[in-house]
């Protein structure tokens, strides 16, 4: 008898038992094909799966086998094969198994940082391409667009699959052969996986975690100066890049050039992330990895994060406030000697840079040649830096910071991201005092008993604009009175007279002359009354 080897993993010895016994040396075996791995021949006891063709020695078929799952071949003579006749069987070997057999496991690639691996009761994200032993193929989780999610230990896969995965690490691609006792075993499964097969499937771990992780936190870079942390009803904004735990990106901030902002353990984001951004300082920079309970969980979000998928944030905190915030002022320097401090409607001039707290510059007044010159509390500069300049003295160096309700708010201004924490240095270079509000003019000493005679410079019974304006800028001169700062004086003075030009004729008389102190006294009985 002639048996060739077309094609096989396995050197397999045919004894055909319709001849005549004989010697072992009758029987001659033809190796057209072995294939260039081969870890295992067939040995006695082995079950092999193997197609054949039948002939005799000229060429007539007598039998063909599609398939054929057995040991050994042991058929009772026919009346297709006459006595001692000498049959050539050409055998194409499909599987082999024995029953001690376990599930073999190769690692073809592991990456270098494997922090875990897979354990019993891990869900697993993988993708896999199946075949059978001589690489026939059966399925591929890459035909499907996605991965196969599931638990492993607990009696989702078949055994030998649930024993191939254990300690595998996330970007780890394995070789796993399931003998088919601990796969499909006699039933097979479907048409393509046929009754006792041996299975071999390349699979490729994306994620992986466990019902009972929490978030993790990597990576954590903090500020060397750490004044507050985070608590549940801060208000911050944040950068971060967005990726799967294989790397697969799918956010970044980055990419929109605008922080994500929100209130943290409130419910505005995925628990997950309302959870890792407690307790953060500004500044600090954090990888968040956050199990899919806790972030999208088995629906996913959109195309880019699919069901069950694990995340991992690289954040970098810019800022955060409070609502209920106050103005944080820092003196860096003040004069020994401080009589006089500045205050509301005073005329200061200041210089000061502008900056967000993680460094970033917006302004400075040294990008012009003259300091900054403003009224305080005439609404000219935002709520947070009129507070901070006040009650400074002349020379004093402060470091204001101004949280956004008292900045430029939610909606940010030309250069100033909205609900972002402002940080000011200021240094008072004068100040003028002001005067009350309503207010164009005040006595810096007490009044003349008759006020009219002494503003009525020609003592003709009458005062126009000019012969009022020499008396009020003579009472300024001499020191016993002051105009409202920051405005032209002309112009001031021009308004005073209109107010006291009663019937507008262009001249004060003694009946029209009331100082707005005894007006306002006057307004006040009357709204008493």
């Amino acid at each position: 008898m002639v048996v060739r080897f077309l094609l096989g993993f396995l050197s397999v010895l045919v004894v055909c038992v319709l001849c005549n016994p004989g010697p072992l040396e009758d029987v001659v075996v033809d190796r057209n094909f072995i294939p260039k791995v081969c870890p295992r021949e067939v040995k006695m006891g082995d079950q092999v799966r193997y197609h054949y063709n039948g002939t005799f020695k000229d060429g007539k078929q007598f039998d063909s086998r599609a398939e054929r799952q057995f040991s050994f071949v042991s058929a009772p003579p026919g009346k297709a094969i006459p006595p001692d006749a000498t049959l050539v069987f050409d055998v194409v070997l499909l599987d082999i198994w024995n029953k001690d057999d376990q599930v073999q496991t190769t690692t073809v690639y592991k990456p270098k940082d494997c922090k875990r691996t897979v354990q019993k009761s891990d869900f697993i994200r993988y993708h896999y391409n199946g075949t059978l032993l001589d690489g026939t193929p059966f399925d591929s989780s890459h035909s499907k667009l996605h991965t196969y999610d599931t638990y492993v230990g607990d009696g989702w896969l078949i055994k030998g699959m649930d024993e191939g995965l254990i300690g595998m690490c996330v970007g780890e691609r394995r070789n796993i052969i399931i003998p088919p006792f601990l796969a499909y075993g006699e039933k097979g499964y479907g048409t393509e996986i046929p009754p006792q097969a041996s299975l071999m499937f390349d699979v490729l771990l994306v994620d992986l975690h466990n019902t009972k992780d929490d978030v993790t936190i990597e990576n954590q870079v903090i500020p060397d100066l750490c004044k507050r942390k985070s608590v549940t009803g801060d208000y911050i904004r944040y950068h971060y890049n967005g990726t799967l735990l294989d790397g697969t990106f799918f956010d970044s901030s980055y990419s929109r050039n605008n922080t994500y902002n929100t209130y943290i353990g409130m419910g505005y984001v995925i628990p997950g992330m309302d959870k890792a951004l407690q307790g953060v300082c500004i500044g600090e920079k954090r990888r968040i990895i956050m199990p899919p309970h806790m972030a999208y969980g088995e629906s996913g979000a959109g195309e880019s994060i699919p069901g069950s998928a694990v995340l991992v944030f690289d954040i970098h905190v810019i800022d955060f406030h409070n609502p209920t915030d106050v103005v944080e002022i820092v003196s860096s320097f003040k004069p020994k000697e401080c009589n006089e401090t500045t205050r509301a409607n005073d005329l200061i001039k200041y210089h000061y840079n502008c900056s967000m707290l993680d460094g970033t510059h917006l302004f400075s007044s040294n990008d012009y040649e003259n300091p900054q010159v403003v009224v305080l509390g005439a609404n000219k500069v935002i709520d947070g830096l009129d507070a901070g300049l006040q009650g400074m003295c002349v020379g004093e160096r402060r470091v204001v910071i101004v949280p956004p309700h008292l900045g430029h708010g939610e909606k940010g201004a030309r250069g100033v991201p909205g609900s972002a924490v402002l940080r000011f240095e200021v240094e008072l270079v004068d100040f003028e005092e002001g005067v009350p509000d309503g207010y164009l003019f005040v006595w810096l000493t007490d009044l003349p008993e008759n006020l009219f005679e002494e503003m009525d410079l020609n003592k003709d019974g009458e005062v126009p604009l000019e012969e009022f304006t020499t008396f009020i800028k003579g009472l300024v001169a001499e020191g016993k009175g002051r105009l409202k700062p920051g405005q032209d004086a002309d112009h001031i003075i021009e308004d005073m007279f209109g107010n006291q030009d009663r019937n507008k004729d262009g001249r004060i008389v003694p009946e029209e002359l009331k100082l707005k102190s005894a007006e306002d006294a006057e307004r006040a009985r009357h709204e008493e009354l």
